[in-house]
């Protein structure tokens, strides 16, 4: 027989149910009323596990593969590049409009869910060219102001399900082993990117858009060499 796994945060919603149904059935007599509190679930700590982000090597072949003149992998490559080097949800980029994208002065700008509201970031040279590329050989010429349309028809903008499936069908064709391969996890990847490149905290929340640090502290886990430096403190005469 095969092994079921199942994680946690699954044992605990389903255990969360068992108890709502025997409460609902000692209501109406059908079971011992002590019987739903017998029912426990795992404890789950927050920010107890780690993100789920493909190695950074993962997402350059990712993107090393999208460099092609087909249509589908030109769109997908600035989709891409904006998962993974601004760390964009995916109805971020789904809502991305033309209006957006300040070429003259090379700035882009980024309604962030979290902070509600514009936030202005350089516009990276790779992201400009690859950017540029789709809409001057692949968007079709529609009404909609959404930079990312489908190819085929009806031409309409994507939606962040479709954003999902292009994440999602690059990280299998690659054959890339993570629990969840959706944009969520380019985001993660650009985060613990920042992290080995010493940003600080406050930096990475920045760049996100968090609210507050707290949002990011998830990522001090990531930081290899931090924790390394707390594993090796010498506590000397304090025993």
């Amino acid at each position: 027989m095969q092994e079921l796994s199942v994680g946690l945060a699954t044992v605990s919603s389903n255990a969360g149910a068992l108890r709502i149904f025997l409460r609902h059935a000692a209501s109406e007599g059908a079971c011992d009323p002590r019987l739903a509190a017998a029912i426990r679930g795992p404890r789950i700590y927050q920010q107890e596990s780690l993100p789920f982000a493909p190695a950074w090597s993962d997402v350059q072949r990712m993107l090393a593969d999208t460099l092609t003149n087909r249509p589908r992998d030109v769109r997908d490559r600035a989709i891409l590049m904006l998962l993974a080097i601004y760390g964009m949800h995916s109805s971020e980029v789904a809502s991305l409009r033309l209006d957006q994208v300040d070429w003259s002065h090379r700035v882009i700008r980024l309604f962030r869910l979290k902070r509600r509201g514009l936030q202005a970031y350089p516009l990276v040279r790779s992201v400009a060219e690859a950017l540029a590329r789709y809409i001057d050989t692949v968007r079709p010429n529609t009404r909609h102001q959404e930079i990312f349309i489908g190819l085929q028809s009806p031409r309409r903008p994507l939606t962040p399900g479709a954003i999902y499936g292009v994440v999602s069908h690059r990280l299998l064709g690659l054959g890339v082993q993570i629990a969840h391969r959706g944009p969520h996890a380019l985001r993660h990847a650009c985060a613990a990117r920042l992290v080995a490149d010493g940003l600080s905290f406050k930096e990475i929340g920045d760049h996100l858009g968090h609210r507050s640090t707290s949002a990011t502290s998830i990522y001090a886990k990531v930081n290899l060499a931090a924790l390394r430096e707390v594993g090796d403190f010498d506590l000397g005469d304090l025993r």
